[in-house]
């Protein structure tokens, strides 16, 4: 695992750090941004996948291990990268989800304790070394934009952050703030159900969706990117969802 001071190898690209990189949409926007010219530091909790991750992205991505619930950590971690450009958080999450009347009001704080945070306490941490002229994109998750009976509780997670966007826009200003709301997305997130109903759930979202498939983590990753790449884009939560929450 390459855990030297990326700063003490700075070149004129820019840098872009990806929180949640080892794995789905996360790893599919380091791959993108690096494909693009851009210099990739991922970060995660599991050493073997970020190695992974590392070869997977190629040239001179790095890896390094970190919780991002974990305060101390994640501060030392910005100090020690030093100046960067773009910052992507697509740290996972997936607790609050049943349906309202017996959902546990514990299963909704562990949602904001897993994720919500987390996403705001490194956004804040970064602000140290993060360029002014740079970026932070969030993602978010769809359930915080349609009704879908069973997601009171992932609504208000995810939708905590998506209203928190425009306000750290025009507050973090010229810093551009912005986040991604993915629809169903084919990722490693679905494989704790059994093999055959991943499948069915899969199947059934894809023919609700106008789009007629479920997303793919480069599907986001495209638009986690033109946030990144367009400079007159900022306070917005894109939804890319294949038209779910439409229908």
């Amino acid at each position: 695992m390459n855990t030297q001071n990326v700063e003490s190898t700075r070149t004129e690209r820019p840098h872009a750090v990806v929180m949640g990189g080892t794995s789905g949409i996360g790893l599919a926007t380091a791959q993108r941004l690096h494909a693009s010219g851009m210099r990739v530091t991922v970060t995660g909790r599991d050493a073997a996948r970020l190695d992974t991750a590392r070869i997977a992205i190629g040239g001179d991505a790095y890896a390094t291990p970190l919780d991002a619930s974990d305060a101390d950590a994640v501060k030392a971690f910005f100090a020690h990268i030093g100046p960067f450009d773009h910052l992507v958080l697509a740290l996972g999450g997936g607790k609050g989800f049943g349906p309202f009347r017996g959902l546990p009001i514990d299963d909704v704080l562990g949602g904001f304790t897993s994720k919500t945070l987390p996403h705001f306490a490194c956004a804040q941490a970064a602000l140290g070394t993060i360029r002014e002229r740079g970026s932070i994109t969030f993602v978010t998750a769809v359930s915080a934009q349609m009704a879908s009976p069973g997601t009171a509780g992932l609504a208000a997670v995810n939708g905590a952050i998506s209203c928190a966007v425009p306000t750290l826009a025009v507050e973090l200003r010229p810093l551009r703030v912005n986040a991604v709301s993915p629809g169903v997305v084919d990722t490693p997130w679905w494989d704790a159900l059994p093999a055959d109903q991943r499948a069915a759930a899969l199947a059934g979202f894809a023919e609700k969706a106008p789009a007629g498939r479920v997303g793919t983590p480069d599907d986001i990753a495209k638009t986690l990117a033109f946030l990144i790449d367009n400079s007159f884009m900022t306070g917005q939560t894109v939804i890319c969802d294949g038209g779910l929450s439409l229908v």
